[in-house]
Formats: C-alpha cells, sequence, structure tokens
C-alpha cells in the first residue's frame, strides 16, 4: 500500500534527537528549541517564534493574545480544520463562517467586509494547501476596520504572498509541525508574533501564565503567576527533530516541489478528459508545496475513485467537511446554503499520496491508477 502521507527523515535527525537524550535536558526552551525558534525569526523575519505542543495551541495562545471572549465573533473559513474555529470558541465566540474561492479554496475576500461587525474580534484565514489567500485585500480591509487577522498557517510554511512570507502579514500567526505536514516533529506548533505588543505577553501565556522567561532573562529576581496561560512549550527531544528538518528545509521543499509538478504534468490531459479540477495557484504566489488534490464533478464520481485507488493499493483520502454544517457550526446559527462553495467542494475534493521521498516507481504507480480511472 502506499501511503497517503510519509513523514520525511533527510538530515540530522537522529544525531540531534541523541544529542537532545545525552544532554538530559528534555524539557522545553532548551537548547534546540532555542535554535529552531531563532531560524524561524531569522528566515521569516518576525519579531517573534515561539514553539507550542501543536497548532491546535498555537491558536488557542492567540485567541488568549486578542483577549477574545464571549459576545466576540470570529470570521472563519468553514473549509477548514476544526481547530482554526475551536480555539476562539473556547474563549466564548460565536463563529462567523465565510464561504471560500472556488480556485485557490481559501478565504474568499470578496465576501469579508460585508460580515464585519462591531463584535468581530477576529479575522481567521487559512492558506489552503500552502496557497496564500488573497492578503492585499485582507490586510487592507483589516486595517481599515481595526481588526487584526490570524494566520492559520499549517500548511504554508515558507510559501510566500507577492514575495512576502506566508505567516508574516497577520498580528498572529500559527504554524503546524504535525506529522502530515512539509516539516514534522511529529506533533508541535509555533505562534509566529508580528505585532510587537504580543511578544512579552506571548511568553508569559506559554509559560502557564508565568514571567518564567523574564526571570531566565535576569529581569526579576523570582517569577510568579501574572496573567492567565498554559503548559504549551515544546519538549526539547521535539526541537531537536524539528530543527533537523528545518535545517533541510530546502531539500524537503525540492523534494516535495518536484512531486508536485510531476503530479501537474502526467495528469494534465487525464484531468481535462474527465472534467477534474487541478490544484489553482495564481502567478503571484509561491505555494508551499503541501498537497495535491483533485477535484471530481461530484461526490459519486469522488468515492468511486477513491475505491478504485484502494483497490490498487493507493491510499488517496478526502478533506474537510464543512464547519457550518456540523452539529457546533449550526449552534452558532449557520444553516445548509450559506456556504455553497465550500458545500459543494468538499464533496469533490480527494488528496493523492504527498510526500518528500515519494518519487520514481511509486508515483508512478499513483499516476498509473488514476489513470486507469
Amino acid at each position: 500500500m502506499i501511503p497517503f502521507n510519509r513523514p520525511a527523515i533527510v538530515g540530522d535527525e537522529f544525531a540531534y534527537v541523541e544529542e537532545a537524550l545525552r544532554s538530559r535536558a528534555l524539557a522545553g526552551d532548551g537548547t534546540f528549541g532555542r535554535r529552531s525558534e531563532a531560524l524561524l525569526e531569522r528566515t521569516l523575519g518576525v519579531q517573534r517564534a515561539l514553539l507550542t505542543t501543536s497548532c491546535t495551541h498555537a491558536l488557542e495562545m492567540c485567541a488568549l493574545l486578542l483577549d477574545v471572549g464571549p459576545g466576540d465573533e470570529v470570521i472563519v473559513p468553514s473549509f477548514t480544520f476544526v481547530s482554526t474555529i475551536n480555539a476562539f470558541a473556547l474563549r466564548g465566540a460565536r463563529p462567523v463562517f465565510l464561504d471560500i474561492r472556488p480556485d485557490t479554496l481559501t478565504l474568499d475576500e470578496r465576501a469579508l467586509e460585508e460580515r464585519i461587525s462591531p463584535r468581530t474580534r477576529a479575522i481567521v484565514v487559512v492558506h489552503y494547501a500552502g496557497v496564500g489567500c488573497e492578503m492585499g485585500v485582507i490586510s487592507e480591509v483589516s486595517n481599515r476596520r481595526g481588526v487584526p487577522v490570524v494566520e492559520d498557517n499549517a500548511h504554508g510554511l515558507f510559501g510566500a504572498y507577492r514575495g512576502k512570507p506566508l505567516g508574516t502579514f497577520g498580528a498572529l500567526a500559527a504554524q503546524s509541525f504535525h506529522e502530515t505536514k512539509n516539516f514534522s516533529c511529529g506533533e508541535g506548533g509555533a505562534v509566529l508574533v508580528n505585532d510587537a505588543r504580543f511578544v512579552d505577553r506571548a511568553e508569559i501565556l506559554r509559560e502557564k501564565g508565568t514571567d518564567r522567561s523574564r526571570f531566565f532573562r535576569g529581569q526579576v529576581d523570582k517569577y510568579t503567576w501574572v496573567d492567565l496561560g498554559s503548559s504549551w512549550v515544546l519538549s526539547d527531544v521535539l526541537a531537536a527533530l524539528l530543527l533537523a528538518q528545518l535545517e533541510a528545509r530546502e531539500r524537503i521543499q525540492a523534494g516535495r516541489r518536484a512531486v508536485w509538478e510531476r503530479y501537474q504534468a502526467e495528469l494534465a490531459d487525464w484531468a481535462l478528459a474527465n472534467g477534474v479540477l487541478l490544484p489553482t495557484v495564481p502567478p503571484d504566489r509561491q505555494q508551499a508545496f503541501h498537497m495535491f488534490q483533485l477535484r471530481f464533478p461530484d461526490l459519486a464520481r469522488r468515492s468511486a475513485f477513491i475505491d478504485h485507488m484502494l483497490a490498487r493499493g493507493v491510499k488517496a483520502v478526502f478533506h474537510y467537511q464543512p464547519l457550518h454544517l456540523s452539529p457546533m457550526g449550526r449552534r452558532s446559527g449557520a444553516r445548509p446554503g450559506d456556504c455553497p462553495v465550500t458545500e459543494r467542494v468538499s464533496d469533490q475534493l480527494v488528496r493523492l499520496p504527498f510526500y518528500t521521498e515519494l518519487g520514481g516507481d511509486e508515483q508512478g504507480r499513483v499516476i498509473d491508477a488514476v489513470r486507469a480511472f
């Protein structure tokens, strides 16, 4: 069976993990954690990068940093993973679901402004498949209306919009280093802080609401409880694994790009003949090569395709279900028909196996199975 995903091991992962274990310093904010954060800050140009135990926890930190609470509203695409909105719903906010564009499958910026109300506390965007949202329009609306943007950049690390890295547009951004992402330590994430006003408090929230980081820098003679917070610091063992991945980013991304471009080239004629849509990447976006998806005309064809691939030893999978139609989504007042593109795409989309070391005969088997459908 060719799996849907296989984490890459391409650099110093084993050596760094062994070094971390031999150091016996296994908790967070250690040598490898600091080196990983410094690499992200340097390559992205963000004010501060803070490793977390997951992207979900990074988003929860964002909600706390923005003081989201009961009565607030948060604008979010319906076509996303539940963590994108759950982080804000946990603070009592009501989701305002927005539809996606039919081309890039990112938040439809054309419908954004009309959904902003006096209660809107944040605009959460998702760079689906590592292709940037229309951040020019979104940033303009955000600035004019005084509503901060949070980027769920789980798919988009080292992608860019008009040359500017994804994750650097919003006041805050969240990264994922889950097993399924381009760069992985199994479970992990990061908060990217682009607004300097949030830097000090972000450190406090991540340290269980204490000023422990200031204590270790010698800024206070003892640390104590000063704010809300939780235990969101990533173990240095996992940070060691992550650092090796980040240092090998060019090799990892080159491998993923080769996989993506081969799919695009060898499936174009088949897709056209079968009414299947391939991914859309606008010319002003530099994608992160996170996935390769197909969109079939309807649910019946999509389901038949998944069964066809499985029978040929290939794991192809669908993706998000519309959050506005979920039981929790309906509790917010959402109804069928509110996000028609999302409702249609969720029935059409399937993702092909995609990982750094997929290539050669293995990818050829996937392509042959697709073309046989």
